[in-house]
């Protein structure tokens, strides 16, 4: 999945997209994402001006964005104007080392169960096969009018 079809499919733009390319995606199972950490990234101007490190929260967050993706393909549904997705919960997050710039943030998230509406994920993030950062997710989808 290019970012054209990420484009369609997730409501987030620049600067808070942070889903380049889609690599491999197992229906309803599981996914594989990319997301490519550049100096350009307006957040690096003050997280830390010395020592460029992208924020964990916003590893998680990218995390989040696969999953959305994930979920998507899991419903064979595309997202509409009265559809959003938001977070339910995160648990066990771990960071275990900085991602900067130069580096590609590679997102693994399993769907681990689907019921009701509610999501379950178990998400990694490696960088050059080293595990970065890790979390359960729980999001859910809504409708409003």
């Amino acid at each position: 999945m290019d970012i054209h079809q990420i484009l369609q499919k997730l409501p987030h733009r620049y600067p808070f997209l942070l889903v380049d390319r889609v690599l491999e995606i197992e229906h309803g199972k599981r996914i594989v994402a990319l997301k490519n950490v550049s100096i350009n990234e307006p957040y690096f101007v003050g997280h830390f001006p010395q020592r460029p490190v992208m924020p964990g929260v916003l590893m998680i967050e990218a995390l989040a964005q696969a999953a959305a993706l994930l979920s998507f393909d899991a419903m064979g549904a595309s997202p509409d104007d009265k559809t959003i997705y938001y977070f339910a919960g995160i648990d066990a997050a771990r960071f275990k080392r900085p991602v900067e710039p130069g580096d590609q943030l590679m997102l693994h998230v399993t769907l681990e169960r689907m019921r009701a509406g509610l999501f379950k994920y178990k998400g990694r993030g490696m960088v050059g096969g080293e595990l970065a950062v890790e979390a359960e997710l729980m999001c859910t989808m809504r409708s409003f009018a």
